[in-house]
């Protein structure tokens, strides 16, 4: 090992006889060794035959897997437009430090460097955290899988996961240089304590040339958000806190801040926001790892986000009484689309880790279903193959409206996509087919920059989705992303620009962008 450098730069993968018959056999040892011996020696040939010419295996990052079931085949008469696969060829890398967002290497296997780093778990993720199957009595299906049993929602990141979710899924897009060249930037911009800073980021960077212009300060705490959503994307590629992997120390970093930003009572941010984001990181780093010191502070955090979500005072039975969020009361008259599907993920997160979300899932049912209807007048003459729906930007529980019909943050038909997968909707159900057809007819970005919010939301509902709609969504977004990619020589490297991304509040920076 190079004593150069540092542990976390290492790219590491992660028991007498007597008489004459004791003279007899005695003498006929010799004969039998030999024939063990020989047995031995064809043995050893044969294996390293078989060693010498079998393959090495090339591991990849992981990534998840969520697919649901294949979209029906609609009836003969039913006509829609959808086009053909053309999947485009995107190179892959490895973890070396490079600039250009595309260059082609093959990928790294993972190599085992320091005795002290050896991890107390001794693999990415845990395959058996929640399984491809609906949840029990609860309903709710976290990982809604494409035919066949699957690992369960994050045995998609441990090494083999990885590669065959790359290999059937055409994600190819997810192991360029590009995802890698954007957590090199996420390491640079670290603050020592653990943390990103929103509006001194940049100061960390220790790189040469211009340095990035700082962030702006949001409501609440856009230092937890931020913090919490760069280590989102360590997590979703596998790189956790406890197994040997090249950024081990960044993100147990980043997890020790925010622990230390944790109020008595779970409370992480101001928000109910930001305390969503924050519970699913301390959540998914739980379930990929058994850390025991994680599961207090995690439970808790889930706590704070039952206890905060709004109650429907005309539900017959208050134990199924639960709606969503809003940004910090548990206010039936304001469940807001944006924070409730951040809790939404965070309680799927925290169910997958085997924490206790009580009822939190049956309410989030409501909340979808009655937001949706009430924004659809008409619904049930939807055509799931061809018409469209859209979800309110806030639904109002006690006078039965929603409010943000137009264009912006008011159709955000993108969260309801991802929380209908999330809450156990299928292929061919009416609510998530139809707003699956919005997305493609009016969100299917042209260019970069574009809105970047709709864009995270969309692409994790069409994924899921799969057929030919995330054929054509991939196609064009993760070419576009490779390309929009700042590859300069500087502080820069790595980063995505987060002018005229569009969706309110985007000028928190480039560090929200990223």
């Amino acid at each position: 090992m190079d004593a150069n450098l540092k542990p976390d730069d290492q790219i590491i993968d992660h028991w007498e006889e007597g008489g004459d018959d004791g003279r007899q056999r005695g003498r006929a040892a010799p004969a039998w060794l030999i024939s063990v011996g020989a047995h031995c020696l064809a043995v050893a040939v044969m294996a390293a035959v078989v060693f010498a010419t079998k393959p090495a295996q090339v591991e990849q990052p992981p990534l998840r897997v969520t697919l649901i079931d294949a979209k029906p085949k609609p009836p003969v008469e039913a006509k829609h437009d959808v086009l053909e696969k053309t999947q485009p060829v995107i190179p892959v890398t490895d973890e070396a430090e490079v600039t250009n967002p595309i260059t082609t290497v093959a990928p790294t296997a993972l190599v085992a460097t320091d005795e002290n780093d050896a991890p107390e778990v001794g693999k990415l993720g845990r395959d058996t955290a929640v399984a491809d199957a609906e949840m029990g009595g609860n309903g709710f299906n976290v990982a809604i899988g494409g035919g066949g049993p699957a690992p369960g929602m994050f045995g998609g990141r441990t090494r083999g996961g990885k590669i065959r979710a790359g290999a059937k899924y055409g994600f190819a897009g997810i192991r360029t240089s590009s995802a890698n060249a954007a957590l090199r930037w996420f390491k640079r911009h670290q603050s020592v304590n653990g943390m990103w800073d929103v509006d001194g980021y940049q100061a960390n960077c220790m790189d040469g040339g211009a340095k990035c212009e700082p962030g702006k300060e949001q409501a609440g705490n856009a230092d937890v958000a931020c913090t919490a959503y760069a280590l989102l994307c360590y997590l979703g590629i596998g790189y956790d806190h406890r197994t040997p992997n090249t950024y081990r120390m960044v993100v147990d970093r980043g997890l020790k801040w925010l622990l230390s930003m944790q109020k008595a009572d779970g409370l992480m941010g101001e928000r109910n926001y930001e305390h969503a984001i924050a519970t699913m990181v301390l959540a998914e780093a739980y379930a990929m790892t058994n850390d025991p010191l994680l599961r207090e502070p995690a439970q808790k955090a889930v706590d704070v986000i039952l206890a905060r979500q709004a109650r429907d005072a005309k539900a017959k039975d208050p134990a199924y009484a639960s709606l969503g969020w809003d940004y910090v009361d548990a206010n039936p008259a304001r469940n807001d689309s944006s924070v409730t599907g951040w809790n939404v993920m965070a309680l799927k997160s925290a169910l997958a880790g085997g924490l206790n979300v009580k009822n939190g899932m049956n309410g989030a049912k409501a909340w979808l279903d009655q937001a949706w209807k009430t924004q659809n007048p008409g619904w049930q003459k939807l055509d799931p193959y061809q018409g469209q729906s859209t979800f309110p930007y806030v639904y109002d529980a006690t006078a039965g409206t929603t409010a943000g019909n137009g264009a912006g943050d008011g159709h955000l038909a993108c969260i309801g996509a991802v929380c209908a997968i999330f809450l156990g909707h299928h292929a061919g159900d009416q609510m998530l087919e139809t707003l699956c057809n919005t997305i493609m007819k009016t969100d299917l970005p042209v260019a970069y920059p574009t809105n970047t919010y709709f864009l995270y939301y969309n692409t994790m509902a069409l994924f899921q989705v799969g057929g030919k709609r995330w054929d054509q969504w991939n196609e064009r977004v993760a070419t576009m992303l490779a390309t929009a990619q700042r590859s300069d020589d500087s502080c820069f490297n790595g980063s995505w620009d987060f002018e005229g991304t569009k969706f309110h509040g985007h000028e928190t920076g480039r560090l929200l962008s990223t």
